[in-house]
């Protein structure tokens, strides 16, 4: 790693452990975690986010959004995801 890495893994460390920021950043981790997942599976299947917007009925924009996190994910949404990519949804409460 990096020095610039270290640090701000050494700053986040710091600021997790603020209650408040924690929690923000645990809800938002969980979005970008998603959004992730989701822009790996179209990377791995050569696939273009139009071609994702038109089979999952939505527009390109909506796909760009999922994708940079910028937009919360609906359970139909997440399961046409999987669908399109022939995936299981799974969702665990741990």
């Amino acid at each position: 790693m990096t020095k610039k890495s270290n640090s701000y893994e050494l700053d986040l460390q710091k600021d997790l452990r603020d209650p408040e920021f924690k929690k923000y950043f645990d809800e938002y981790g969980k979005q970008l975690e998603a959004a992730y997942r989701v822009l790996n599976l179209r990377k791995k299947k050569k696939m273009s986010q139009q071609t994702l917007a038109k089979k999952l009925g939505t527009s390109q924009a909506a796909v760009a959004r999922m994708e940079a996190g910028n937009q919360n994910f609906s359970l139909k949404m997440l399961g046409k995801i999987a669908d399109v990519f022939g995936k299981e949804l799974k969702i665990s409460f741990e």
